[in-house]
């Protein structure tokens, strides 16, 4: 199933990525250990997605609420995501893959961000050769991407505001709204994550945790968003 159905394929996918501590706790391994293979994972979701046509990949890396977690952790995540960078960037070069950050990046340290910037800078891809924009939500918040688009708004002095106003002005404006939403991690909810965004996406929540979702998973949610009919509110088939 290679290529690109618009019938069976989602446009654009959503993937909270959970259950990396949990994973390495289940096997007596230390949380780092959860976490790299974690990112292992989401190197494999990014190539399976550019070989099944799909046009947008939106992960969610790291929360606002994960500030809260020990300094110890949210040390070892930056550096595993300042790693990443170094090491991906060239492959998502060679793969017309382009890089985008979404969230309250002011957080991240000034070595971090130049980081992120430049990656975004070298993924810079053409619209033609591009294969995949991957968007990976960082610092990022459901809730504080809202509130940012309409303070926004406020300095526009509009008496009316409506659903375009405030979705042009959400960190997500560039890219169609997620089709569907994967969440892992043996939850089933969204997390502050894609609020707005998520209104009519499809969501499925496989029994598992992140560092297991592999090809075959990745191809299980594929399939069942394909069985999905989406509806979009509409009524017409409505009968007495």
């Amino acid at each position: 199933m290679e290529g690109k159905s618009p019938d069976t394929i989602p446009n654009h996918v959503a993937i909270i990525m959970d259950g990396n501590n949990r994973w390495a706790s289940e096997k007596n391994l230390p949380g780092v250990a959860g976490h790299r293979k974690g990112v292992e994972r989401a190197r494999e979701a990014v190539e399976f997605a550019v070989k099944k046509g799909i046009s947008t990949l939106t992960i969610f890396a790291f929360s606002s609420e994960n500030w809260g977690r020990s300094n110890e952790e949210v040390n070892l995540l930056m550096q595993l995501l300042n790693t990443a960078l170094k090491e991906q960037v060239p492959n998502l070069i060679e793969n017309s893959v382009q890089l985008n950050f979404i969230g309250d990046l002011t957080q991240f340290d000034s070595d971090l961000l130049n980081e992120m910037k430049k990656s975004e800078d070298l993924t810079v891809c053409n619209e033609k050769e591009k294969k995949l924009d991957l968007v990976v939500a960082a610092s990022y918040g459901g809730r504080w991407d809202i509130i940012n688009a309409f303070n926004s708004l406020k300095e526009s002095n509009k008496d009316k505001i409506s659903e375009e106003d405030l979705t042009s002005l959400l960190s997500t404006s560039k890219f169609r709204d997620p089709d569907l939403c994967i969440r892992t991690g043996k939850e089933k909810r969204i997390s502050n994550f894609l609020l707005w965004q998520l209104a009519y996406t499809e969501l499925y929540f496989p029994d598992l945790l992140w560092p297991d979702f592999d090809d075959d998973e990745f191809e299980k949610a594929i399939l069942e968003y394909s069985t999905r009919t989406r509806r979009f509110g509409d009524k017409s088939n409505f009968s007495l």
